[in-house]
């Protein structure tokens, strides 16, 4: 099964595919899309208008990995429903952490 991170020297980049609007704040997991690349599937409240679904799975990931929203980014995928994030921190204690998270 692949992964949904990659591992750098001091961050982990996380593919994530949000959906706004999703009735709740949950993170449902890993799913895999047709190209064979893996992502975490999250839900969000929050609709998707100036930011406020971004910034609402900003918190969520910042809340269940206890780690400071500034230290979670998204590089791509700003306006699309597929993102990759980068988060800062030690590599080994971010796996841990979505690993504990995502097996959950």
């Amino acid at each position: 099964m692949s992964l949904p991170y990659r591992i750098a020297a001091d961050h982990v980049r996380l593919s994530v595919r949000l959906t706004p609007n999703g009735g709740r704040d949950a993170i449902e997991g890993v799913e895999v899309n047709g190209d064979g690349e893996a992502y975490v599937k999250v839900r969000v409240t929050a609709v998707p208008e100036k930011g406020k679904a971004n910034k609402a799975l900003i918190a969520l990931l910042a809340k269940r990995l206890g780690m400071a929203k500034s230290s979670i980014e998204i590089t791509s995928g700003d306006t699309a429903r597929q993102k990759n994030l980068r988060l800062d921190g030690e590599p080994e204690v971010l796996i841990a952490k979505l690993t504990a998270l995502l097996s959950g």
